[in-house]
């Protein structure tokens, strides 16, 4: 994991939830770690409703204004690179789609600065409408980097069905993820799986990851 982690994708790909759990590990590595909510589009899955743990795992959050409601459009403002000169680890956690990216790239020309200590993660789920095949999924991956101005590293394969979520669902996702790979020259880096799920997989490139992020009409 470099110093600035930067984590894509489109809207319920899982990418906050990955973020977050991006997050929780460096804290538990000990190493200091701050998130940015730079997702000002969607108000139903938001970092910022995890405001308690973060605090009380030495996390620092940065959300937009009006973070949590729909009462206003929400903006946000934060100095990049203070954060990533003095944080061990800074998760940026983007907005869905090339909408969402519009805002990561009024940073760009500040992150250029650490282009030898940035991943740019491409969040991809076989099981979102829209993004269930590798020619949709490389044609958004592109949209955003367009919107962004900067380009992806590497592509995190978390196909899920939520709760539902069973490893063959993920294992059956492999070939998915390893044809997108081919088709933009990106190596996958991570498959998520559900925490309880990866203790019995044994693949190399398995991500356990806690399910942290809920849609509002589960809270």
């Amino acid at each position: 994991m470099k110093k600035i982690t930067i984590v894509t994708g489109h809207y319920g790909s899982g990418k906050t939830t990955f973020s977050v759990n991006l997050a929780v590990k460096a804290a538990q590595e000990g190493r200091t770690a701050a998130i940015v909510d730079l997702d000002i589009v969607n108000p139903y899955f938001r970092t910022a409703d995890f405001k308690d743990m973060f605090e009380n795992m030495g996390i620092q959050l940065i959300a937009p204004d009006f973070a949590n409601s729909n009462l206003d459009i929400p903006s946000i403002q934060f100095d990049v690179v203070q954060l990533a000169m003095n944080e061990d680890c800074l998760i940026i956690d983007v907005g869905g789609d090339d909408a969402g990216a519009v805002a990561l790239g009024r940073y760009a020309d500040e992150l250029a600065q650490f282009k030898d200590d940035i991943d740019m993660l491409y969040v991809i789920n076989q099981r979102r409408t829209l993004t269930s095949t590798p020619d949709e999924v490389t044609e958004l991956m592109y949209e955003i980097e367009t919107a962004a101005r900067m380009k992806h590293t590497a592509i995190v394969n978390n196909t899920n069905l939520g709760n539902e979520t069973t490893a063959e669902i993920v294992e059956a996702s492999r070939r998915f993820a390893e044809e997108t790979s081919q088709k933009t020259g990106l190596p996958v880096v991570y498959t998520v799986y559900p925490k309880d799920i990866a203790e019995k997989v044994s693949a190399e490139d398995k991500f356990p990851a806690e399910l942290y992020v809920k849609p509002i009409w589960k809270r």
